[in-house]
């Protein structure tokens, strides 16, 4: 069974804060199965962006409930990772966006395996 997206977010957050980042939701989604979108903002002001894996990400040696892969690559500028998300809004208005400031650019995810 698949955490609904506003607890998998919420845990986010936390998780961001308790390591201590700055952790926030930008947009709300749907409740149940809105995708989420984490953008990452570095010390140095650069970003990154990461959604949701494709399904392929996913197999049964590895369950996991949610991974993302790598929307707009760390260390790009931060308008490039705000205009990926306003196209991304434009095709679903009922995804999650939430912003880490950190330091060191974490983004305290499940990556899908390079």
């Amino acid at each position: 069974m698949r955490l609904k997206s506003a607890i998998f977010v919420s845990a986010l957050i936390r998780r961001a804060q308790v390591e201590g980042a700055n952790a926030m939701l930008l947009r709300r989604g749907a409740e149940e199965a809105g995708a989420i979108f984490v953008k990452v903002i570095a010390a140095d002001g650069s970003a990154a962006l990461y959604g949701p894996a494709p399904q392929s990400a996913f197999e049964e040696a590895y369950p996991v409930d949610r991974r993302f892969s790598v929307v707009v690559p760390p260390g790009r500028p931060e308008a490039e990772a705000a205009a990926r998300i306003a196209k991304e809004v434009r095709f679903d208005p009922d995804l999650f966006l939430v912003e880490i400031t950190d330091r060191e650019g974490r983004h305290f995810l499940d990556l899908e395996p390079a």
